[in-house]
């Protein structure tokens, strides 16, 4: 699979480099000049682009045109505004990110160079994160006088704690891939250069499930996950029910009993 440099060409200024890859859209953020830093802009067309994906869709792969995934907000263009101006511009960034956590398909970031501030609270919102040995991850909020406002600390707590995400904003502690990859940043670890041709490689495996078994797996387990148990265990059962009565379900469970599917292994 080639590298994300030899993705199409995006359009000139565009702030998303889009490409479809047969069920895989890959949607590249495009200031690489900026270390794609997010701005307004930029924000705006993540919410327009995970909104209304293209019927088809069935995963997408988020990473950063250039050297670095996003460094996070862009404080150039940062301008003075008051709480109430505040609460709604924080409030825009949660309306985009959530459109990436409960998009109606999996989404996978491949990340590399700076992941930080909000660069990381967008990547948090992925379902699956690829990392390689370049990418590393902090939040300087603490040390800019700000507060995370995109999400971050209601998710990130849930990849690595809440003492960790502390210890971050407190003394701006910035974390290596390979230490990353120890409390949870991010699910893969690959070679320099490697995480976005492993992101699309799972993308197209991720694709080829049931769509209703994604859906489930994106929507329900997160809130079966947070339940109490016994609620939780109502929600597994109904959903499993649902699935279970699909027809893609039923005629890939004939399938496997007829030998016409590969078990599981290990390394598969």
């Amino acid at each position: 699979m080639a590298d994300a440099a030899a993705a199409k060409s995006p359009a000139a200024g565009a702030l998303l480099a889009i490409e479809a890859r047969g069920p895989v859209l890959v949607v590249g953020l495009n200031r690489p000049a900026k270390r794609n830093a997010l701005n307004d802009g930029l924000i705006a067309e993540i919410e327009t682009c995970f909104a209304a994906l293209p019927d088809g869709v069935r995963c997408v792969v988020l990473h950063g045109v250039g050297e670095h995934f996003s460094a996070g907000l862009d404080l150039s263009e940062l301008t003075e505004r008051d709480a109430t101006e505040g609460m709604i511009h924080s409030q825009m960034w949660h309306r985009a990110f959530e459109r990436i956590q409960f998009c109606r398909v999996p989404v996978i970031a491949a990340l590399k160079g700076a992941v930080i501030g909000g660069g990381l609270e967008m990547a948090c919102a992925a379902h699956i994160r690829v990392a390689e040995p370049s990418a590393y991850f902090a939040l300087p909020e603490g040390q800019r006088g700000i507060f995370v406002g995109g999400g971050g600390s209601v998710r990130l707590p849930r990849l690595i704690g809440v003492a960790r995400m502390m210890d971050m904003m407190l003394t701006g502690r910035v974390y290596p891939a390979a230490e990353g990859a120890l409390h949870g940043f991010m699910q893969y670890l690959v070679g320099e250069g490697e995480a976005f041709t492993k992101a699309v490689e799972l993308a197209e495996k991720v694709a080829n499930n049931a769509p209703l078994t994604n859906f489930a797996v994106l929507q329900a387990l997160p809130m079966i996950a947070e339940a109490n148990p016994q609620t939780g265990l109502l929600m597994e059962s109904l959903m499993a029910t649902v699935a279970q009565s699909d027809k893609e379900a039923k005629a890939r469970i004939r399938a496997f009993l007829d030998r016409k599917t590969a078990k599981v292994r290990p390394g598969s």
